[in-house]
């Protein structure tokens, strides 16, 4: 890699999420390009593609947990979940409540996606574990 790229590296490393967050939305705006989109479309087909090489789930104990339905009337409570699973602030969270299908996390345990997927199913909302 270069010596350029290198700095850039470095320089994303120290960003905040509030900063990297702001970047972002910075690049969408100049580049054109809707991030929301690419990283739910991306991340399936590679996880779904690994699951099904190794042998299926048995194999597997790393796991990325996407919600993909959220009720407007319970938006609040998985909000707070999510932000509270995530550690992100309530900007990011709301981000990620308001468009999903989104990737919450990845490379959680089996037990911990699980015990997320069961609160949020409780709260009202549904989340897929690959």
């Amino acid at each position: 890699m270069s010596e350029k790229l290198d700095k850039i590296i470095e320089d994303l490393k120290s960003l905040t999420l509030l900063e990297a967050s702001e970047l972002v939305s910075e690049i969408e705006k100049v580049f054109g390009v809707d991030t929301s989109i690419s990283v739910a479309a991306v991340a399936a087909p590679v996880a779904g593609g690994d699951a099904g090489a190794a042998g299926g789930d048995s194999d597997q104990t790393e796991f990325e947990i996407t919600l993909t339905d959220v009720p407007a009337d319970k938006k609040i409570a998985i909000l707070k979940l999510v932000r509270n699973f995530t550690g992100l602030g309530l900007k990011e969270s709301k981000e990620i409540v308001d468009s999903v299908p989104k990737l919450i996390k990845e490379g959680v345990s089996k037990a911990e996606a699980e015990g997320l997927q069961k609160e949020i199913e409780e709260a009202g909302g549904k989340v897929t574990i690959k």
